[in-house]
């Protein structure tokens, strides 16, 4: 099959890939606007610091330490020791221990000494003023659980802030609903093409029985076979017209 004949096939059926693009840039319009909860993201980050040597400068090894400690860090700070600390320090963030280690996440750079906490939440300052919450308490466990005080708070996230929800991007779904409604639209009208094996022109029958076409005949409207017949008796009633004088006159 030619280029030109898959363009043929898209051009027959282009209304209905246009009724699919319309129908899921719609349904995804009307999900984003109304049925998608916000979720908002807020984090802090912390700094792992080894103290450096006596004149002040850190050397690579210390440095070092403090990047592979990171790793049991991720691990302490959601750990009952710290998540009891803060529940039991902040009554007022309204979240269990349990709930507030599943929905907190830590992440580091490779190589890199700075921690960063992020906390989602369908409030944006309930999310902050947990974030701060665990990081402050888990600043001030360090020294009781690891026997070293290398904890600094960076940043810390503002509470008074008015971020956009992370989970909300209009635009993007409906990018990504135009692409997905075109590449089923085109692949529906491909699918009801080939298990459609009615022959419609004479190019088909050539192609697929390799034979001459001899004639073809029209298709008959209703109103075709009404106008034959109007031609019929208006035919006949001039056949019938004049004066004709009998045999035995």
């Amino acid at each position: 099959m030619e280029l030109k004949q898959y363009f043929k096939i898209i051009q027959k059926k282009w209304w209905l890939i246009a009724i699919i693009v319309v129908i899921a840039i719609t349904a995804a319009c009307v999900k984003s606007f109304y049925f998608t909860t916000p979720i908002y993201a807020a984090n802090a980050k912390l700094i792992v610091n080894q103290k450096g040597s006596a004149d002040g400068i850190l050397n690579t090894g210390t440095i070092q330490t403090s990047i592979f400690l990171i790793n049991s860090y991720k691990e302490i700070i959601k750990s009952s020791a710290v998540m009891d600390k803060v529940v039991e320090k902040f009554p007022d963030l309204g979240a269990t221990a349990g709930e507030i280690a599943a929905g907190i996440s830590v992440t580091s750079a490779n190589n890199s000494q700075v921690m960063n906490l992020v906390y989602k939440d369908m409030s944006y300052a309930k999310a902050a003023a947990i974030v701060n919450a665990v990081s402050k308490v888990f600043k001030d466990q360090i020294p009781h659980i690891m026997n070293v005080d290398n904890i600094t708070i960076l940043s810390m996230a503002e509470t008074k802030a008015t971020p956009a929800p992370i989970n909300l991007n209009p635009m993007m779904n409906i990018l990504i609903s135009l692409i997905v409604s075109l590449i089923l639209g085109i692949g529906l009208v491909f699918l009801l093409n080939y298990l459609d094996d009615t022959l419609r022109t004479e190019a088909e029958i050539v192609e697929i029985l390799n034979v001459p076409v001899l004639t073809a005949i029209g298709e008959i409207t209703k109103g075709d076979l009404k106008a034959s017949r109007k031609v019929a008796s208006v035919q006949n009633s001039k056949v019938g017209e004049g004066k004709y004088a009998a045999l035995n006159q």
